[in-house]
């Protein structure tokens, strides 16, 4: 009788050794508990309804659908439509399509896959400022340029997770997203639309404890799909959150950037910058019909770039931008103000305001207004937001510049308007020191 209750607690117990060995232990959650949806540049949506799962209820994938259209209103009314000085909006007064993506991404299995596919006037825009496409050949942004973001790699249980990834990734630089809807303006602070959107390369994402995320980077360049050197670039970017409500961040980069022209050498040319920013909610009180949540964000950035006769002196940037929000209505109402500026001596960065296309006498004018920029920006955003699935905006934006910089009604194409027309050799772009827009746009994401 005792051998047999013996043997019986035997087997039982040996089972539920062998139950543990084989029950992988609960995954730890970075950020768990915390609803962040309402940080600048974060997605507003707490969940999608767009996944398929297994028969254990797992998610192997989700999708994403988005469209962004807007119709642009310049008081300037310049001839030939163009927006300039701006990655947002490339057209004005007129309807655009300003982005429409499909993507679909897993984390199945601890295998993280993801491919956004997009379109739209957004893209050609950005796009453009990719220099690096001339350095060789079998470069161009033709077989990139519909890919928002594409990666491949694998999630590690180690601490609160480690990933490691490589392909097309929305870049880190910039407290803004490239996704308009995520941000609480329509047209982005100066300060991202001066800095990179995209990058290739690889990452490392670690997550030591709840709430930091650390992030390593190596990258072709800023913000180009090919090197501009032999030499990698380096990035790294810090996400600290103490509390649901107060998000810490700093980034950084670093690299060999800039083709000077002439130089028969690979560029030589160090670029660095740096960028940090808080974004930190004081009052929050969801059911409320009037106030129901406010909370303001402040995103500053310095950078510059030397060597190859390039001095830092001369060619750095610096900017600053702070904004305030309010939603009302159990945040279904939102009114942002704003407040930016940038500078960019040496305008490397800088938008160049006339086509490539205009002559040379035009193009050098329009380059020549960007060397010494100091550039401000106020702006006023409301938005009707009925659910997480659609949001109607309606922004106002005042801009002033040290140096004529922006379209006037001449536009800054051609006499006529047109890129078909001949351009008159003395013809010089219509470029004013002030601007004002007023902007509505409908963005639609499940």
């Amino acid at each position: 009788m005792k051998k047999h209750v013996f043997t019986t607690a035997f087997i039982c117990a040996s089972a539920m050794a062998m139950a543990q060995d084989t029950v992988q232990p609960a995954s730890k959650v970075p950020f768990d508990g915390m609803n962040l949806t309402w940080i600048n540049g974060q997605n507003r949506q707490s969940s999608s309804p767009l996944q398929m799962k297994d028969k254990d209820g797992e998610v192997i994938l989700t999708g994403t659908v988005l469209t962004d259209a807007y119709f642009n209103y310049n008081f300037a009314r310049p001839k030939d439509n163009t927006q300039t000085i701006s990655a947002t909006t490339g057209r004005a007064n007129e309807f655009s399509i300003n982005q429409a993506s499909i993507g679909i991404e897993s984390n199945y299995k601890n295998v993280i896959g993801r491919l956004w596919l997009q379109t739209g006037g957004m893209t050609h825009v950005v796009q453009e400022a990719d220099g690096s496409v001339t350095r060789g050949r079998n470069t161009g942004t033709g077989n990139l340029k519909f890919i928002r973001e594409a990666a491949a790699g694998y999630h590690f249980n180690y601490k609160y997770g480690l990933n490691i990834e490589a392909g097309i990734f929305m870049s880190y630089i910039g407290l803004e997203s490239y996704v308009l809807q995520e941000n609480w303006s329509y047209q982005r602070s100066m300060v991202c639309d001066f800095t990179p959107f995209y990058f290739q390369g690889a990452r490392v994402q670690f997550y030591p404890t709840k709430k930091y995320k650390v992030e390593l980077w190596l990258l072709n360049g800023w913000q180009t799909y090919n090197s501009w050197s032999k030499n990698i670039g380096f990035g790294n970017s810090n996400y600290y959150r103490p509390s649901e409500n107060v998000q810490l961040v700093a980034n950084f980069y670093y690299g060999n950037d800039t083709h000077v022209a002439g130089s028969t050498s690979l560029s030589k040319v160090r670029r660095f910058h740096h960028d940090n920013s808080i974004v930190a909610r004081y009052f929050k009180n969801p059911g409320s019909k009037g106030i129901s949540q406010a909370a303001f964000s402040l995103n500053t950035h310095y950078g510059f770039q030397s060597g190859e006769g390039v001095k830092a002196k001369d060619n750095y940037m610096t900017g600053s931008s702070l904004t305030n929000r309010i939603w009302f209505n159990k945040n279904k109402l939102a009114l942002t103000m704003r407040g930016d500026f940038v500078t960019n001596p040496g305008g490397y960065l800088a938008f160049v305001p006339a086509a490539p296309s205009a002559t040379p006498n035009a193009y050098n004018q329009a380059i020549a207004s960007g060397k010494d920029l100091k550039m401000t920006q106020l702006s006023a955003t409301f938005d009707i937001m009925p659910n997480d699935f659609v949001t109607f905006r309606f922004e106002f934006a005042h801009r002033n510049a040290n140096v004529p910089y922006f379209a006037g009604h001449g536009g800054t194409t051609s006499q006529t308007g047109f890129t078909s027309d001949p351009v008159d050799p003395t013809w010089l772009p219509d470029l004013v020191k002030t601007e004002n827009r007023l902007i509505m746009a409908v963005n639609f994401r499940l």
